[in-house]
């Protein structure tokens, strides 16, 4: 309990030391994010994911074989709008892999404009209309993102998916014979997407997607100021990981 605590606290207040800086709480709201994003798409765009891939794919196999409540094009639109965004954020990636805080700041403020006009969007035109642009806008920010968060390369914070995370928590645990690496981040990651997903239900179950997607732009608008105001130069975290 007390290695579990320890790595929590150095995951949300790394020591100056840290090997990756200020990034693993920064990638914790973009998990959050994460959580309030697919909420919406799941729960307001027609049983469909933005983030999740592995979602659509079994959602598309689900809609092939006439399951009731899928959109087969629904389920095609999103993993092509996000492997588009993660095509953008290889390029984006490239160009800036010197320094992580900077590729950091420059996507975040790229999703913040997408999921941005995504809240518009959403408030504006609404219902039906509204289903296919929001999520080409909201799948283009996610794929950018699980782009970006790759190239970052701070283990068990992917923030988009926790398949590979939590079974690192069960398999490397000391009861399966393993160190028990990184239980705190571990979990830190579960519990923020589990959040953003509670509240993001929360505002759509209300009937407000809109404002579930404004909290997103704000989260993102955050995580790219902070990280811009955080990339000193000559940061020792900066360098990409090898």
């Amino acid at each position: 309990m007390r290695a579990l605590l320890t790595d929590a606290l150095r995951t949300l207040a790394p020591p100056r030391t840290d090997r990756h800086g200020p990034l693993p709480p920064l990638m914790l709201l973009l998990t959050v994010t994460t959580g309030v994003v697919d909420a919406v798409s799941y729960l307001a765009l027609g049983h469909v994911f933005v983030a999740n891939m592995t979602g659509n794919v079994v959602f598309l196999g689900f809609a092939l074989a006439g399951a009731p409540g899928l959109s087969a094009a629904a389920s095609l639109v999103s993993p092509a709008a996000f492997l588009a965004g993660a095509l953008a954020g290889g390029r984006l990636a490239g160009r800036s892999a010197a320094h992580r805080g900077r590729l950091l700041a420059l996507a975040g403020g790229v999703q913040t404009v997408l999921t941005a006009a995504a809240a518009v969007t959403a408030a504006v035109v609404g219902g039906d209309d509204a289903r296919y642009p929001l999520i080409v806008l909201l799948g283009l920010a996610m794929g950018l993102q699980n782009a970006v968060a790759r190239r970052l390369g701070v283990p068990d914070l992917t923030t988009t998916v926790l398949t590979l995370t939590l079974t690192g928590l069960a398999a490397d645990s000391p009861a399966a014979g393993g160190a028990g690496p990184r239980p705190g981040r571990r979990i830190l990651s579960a519990l923020a997407m589990l959040l953003g997903g509670l509240v993001g239900a929360v505002l759509v179950l209300h009937g407000q997607p809109s404002v579930a997607l404004a909290l997103a732009a704000l989260l993102l608008l955050a995580t790219a100021v902070s990280a811009r105001r955080l990339s000193a130069a000559d940061a020792p975290w900066a360098p990409p990981v090898s």
